[in-house]
């Protein structure tokens, strides 16, 4: 079988937002244009395909990122059925506690439409997507959207985009009216007007520009060219000789550019009023990069360390990266998958390099949201889902076995609330296992542990609406009934100097005895040091935790080094002070002694279990908590109040700004004083406030507040 679509012709693109800025409305529309579905699915009324989950459907939100397959002609060459392309596109969910799902698409995707809304502008949740991209280097086309808005302002959205997120953004595009006259759009590069009428804004037409909106084009066309002609010599020796620069070269040196990310297109329009999308769908087509324009995917040989690199092609040694697991009701598992060299068949196997083990791929599915066609290859370059893998989980590198490499994994957030769940019944508690082990397959930031002092069993997560699904997915999809605690505050603890201790295991009892002793070193962890960086073969790195081994002419033998790294562990994850997990701390094993009969790897996991709680409580241990960026949306007149209540909560007024007619704060609060602050701030400001929050950091408990939780937890 040969691949359907030459590479060129392919798009792997991320629909990415703040919440409520229109991404689902708009990946609806893209639906409906290219033909994938025959109706639009509104977000209110609980009808978009994307939003396939119940409980997407019900809050208006979406929770898990959707990937489907549509094809698409540029307007501009209908007729032409060569200019065909294919787009797979992913629609992800703009609420932070969601945000993983969005630095996983970004991690697979070639390209991302970035949606605002046109009378916010900029938002916080913005700013965190556009990061996640700027790590992934991966290339933007903006679309400022709800244009027929009250209080609609494209200008304002720009200045938002140029102040808070790079001064690279160049509009392409200008909106025809706004609010409830908005019509259309204007073209700078070609110079015409679009209106979009007939049913659901299919049939576009060009026209001339209104006389009104004549000049301002011309203004910015001016400046739209100059940009362009300055990232080319020879476009630049045209542009300053005042000679008029083709439009085949301003659109081959604006897609070079946004392909490198030295420009960012900004269009416009409004996906509610079907105005603007298949303008978008053209310039994903024009500008967004095909497989082929990315750089050669590159990894690690883990057989040798050595970097090593791989080309899209499907003529290449097969790599694949598995970037998201989900449960299906009528298949099982899914793992979903992006190519980035060789070709993978159904029925044959792929060797997981990250855990070195070989599995069989059962089928190959395409997805179109929650519905699925069956494949029996999958090219290089293209996004699709295995059922059937027992092993793989998200981040995981799928490749030859006789060509291995180990891409890139994925970043995973640490999550910062707690919840005690427990089962309602005997016949929930099983079927409670099961569920929570496919939900954290699913959501790596959805973790599980057991209090070692009540035998609890614990969830975390990124916040309270995160935690709130799944525990309803749980009962939903799964069938289980379960009762929670109260959320509570994900605290950790860390050493703030550097202390020494000796832990000596020892114990006589008739026959064989035990003897494990061991020396170490503790401090703080540079937070600066990269966890992915090569280190020496005697230290073990991570993000909040390094093993160094400086055991020197084998006073422990080395077979007895795991055991004390794993004691350590165990002593740092029931804490000092009150219990919570030890972060950010290096320990240094550098000393000790051994008995010929007696020593044992129980005896030296105990001794180092022993030692590092004794170093710890030497080493100034301090308690941390989350601390969230919070911002507040507020009539000027409640301002007083919000920040003063802010204050109250220990938090630290960042900044304030003006939005249209409203004030932005920007403070930094510690997690735990934003419990129910929503109610409050309704109170407050007569239900006007609206506020967002995201993680920012963990820092160092005031001592008051700290003595407080070490006497709760006591």
């Amino acid at each position: 079988m040969t691949r359907d679509y030459p590479l060129e012709k392919v798009r792997n693109i991320g629909v990415i937002a703040h919440i409520d800025a229109g991404k689902t409305t708009c990946s609806e529309r893209i639906l409906y244009y290219t033909g994938v579905s025959h109706k639009i699915g509104e977000v209110h009324e609980g009808e978009a395909t994307m939003d396939w989950m119940d409980q997407e459907r019900e809050r208006g939100i979406t929770i898990a990122s959707a990937a489907t397959t549509a094809f698409w002609t540029p307007t501009y060459a209908a007729a032409d059925a060569s200019q065909k392309h294919r787009l797979n596109i992913i629609d992800t969910p703009g609420h932070i506690d969601f945000t993983v799902e969005v630095r996983r698409s970004l991690r697979v995707l070639d390209g991302a439409v970035v949606i605002f809304d046109g009378v916010a502008g900029v938002e916080p949740q913005s700013e965190t997507n556009w990061r996640y991209a700027d790590e992934g280097n991966v290339p933007r086309l903006c679309f400022v959207n709800k244009l027929d808005r009250v209080g609609a302002s494209f200008d304002h959205s720009f200045k938002t985009i140029l102040n808070r997120l790079s001064k690279k953004a160049v509009r392409i595009q200008l909106p025809i009216g706004l609010e409830s006259a908005h019509e259309g759009v204007i073209d700078l590069l070609k110079m015409k007007a679009y209106n979009f009428e007939g049913e659901k804004g299919k049939e576009i037409k060009e026209t001339e520009i209104p006389e009104q909106y004549l000049e301002e084009a011309k203004t910015a066309r001016a400046e739209l060219v100059e940009k362009i002609a300055e990232l080319d010599e020879v476009l630049m020796d045209d542009y300053l000789e005042g000679k008029e620069i083709a439009l085949e070269d301003l659109k081959r040196v604006l897609r070079k550019a946004t392909i490198n990310n030295d420009l960012f297109p900004v269009m416009c329009g409004s996906a509610l009023k079907n105005k603007g999308i298949q303008l978008v769908l053209d310039a994903v087509v024009d500008y967004l990069p095909s497989p082929l324009d990315m750089p050669p995917i590159t990894g690690t040989n883990p057989e040798t360390g050595e970097e090593e690199s791989r080309k899209t092609s499907d003529d290449e040694a097969f790599s694949a990266l598995a970037f998201k697991l989900q449960a299906d009701p009528f298949v099982g598992q899914l793992t979903f998958f992006r190519v980035y060299s060789g070709v993978l068949k159904s029925g044959s196997y792929v060797y997981n390099a990250v855990n070195q083990e070989r599995e069989r791929v059962g089928r190959i599915v395409r997805l179109h949201a929650n519905h699925r066609e069956e494949v029996d290859e999958v090219f290089a370059g293209e996004i699709a889902a295995i059922v059937g893998l027992k092993n793989t989980t998200t981040g995981h590198t799928l490749c030859d076995e006789n060509r291995p490499i180990i891409l890139e994994g994925i970043k995973i957030p640490e999550p910062v609330i707690e919840m005690r769940i427990e089962p309602k019944t005997k016949a929930d508690q099983e079927k409670m296992g099961i569920a929570m082990k496919k939900l954290s397959d699913e959501d790596p930031t959805f973790k599980i542990k057991t209090d070692p002092e009540t035998m609890e069993t614990i969830i975390a997560g990124m916040g309270e609406l995160h935690l709130e699904v799944l525990v309803e997915r749980m009962k939903r999809e799964f069938n289980v009934e379960a009762n929670t605690g109260k959320p509570q505050v994900a605290y950790k603890e860390t050493i703030t100097a550097e202390a020494e201790a000796e832990g000596k295991y020892v114990k006589q009892s008739g026959g064989r005895g035990q003897y494990g002793h061991v020396r170490i070193r503790v401090k703080p962890l540079d937070k600066n040091i990269d966890p992915e960086a090569k280190v020496a073969k005697n230290i073990k790195r991570e993000a909040s935790f390094e093993f160094i081994n400086n055991i020197k002419g084998g006073v422990i033998p080395s077979e007895y080094i795991p055991a004390v790294e794993k004691g350590v562990r165990e002593g740092l994850s029931r804490g000092i002070l009150a219990g919570f997990e030890v972060v950010d701390i290096s320990v240094e094993l550098y000393d000790g002694s051994y008995h010929e009969v007696d020593s044992s790897e129980m005896a030296f996991k105990m001794a180092g279990s022993m030692s590092v709680q004794d170093a710890a409580k030497r080493a100034k241990p301090v308690l941390l908590e989350p601390i969230m960026k919070v911002e507040v949306t507020t009539p000027e007149k409640f301002m007083g109040d919000v920040t003063g209540h802010l204050s109250s909560k220990r938090g630290q007024i960042e900044s304030m700004e003006d939005r249209n007619e409203l004030k932005v704060i920007v403070a930094k609060v510690p997690l735990s004083e934003m419990f129910g602050y929503m109610t409050t701030l309704r109170s407050m400001t007569e239900g006007r406030a609206n506020f967002t929050m995201e993680f920012l950091e963990y820092a160092i408990i005031p001592t008051s507040v700290a003595q407080g939780i070490i006497d709760a937890r006591k």
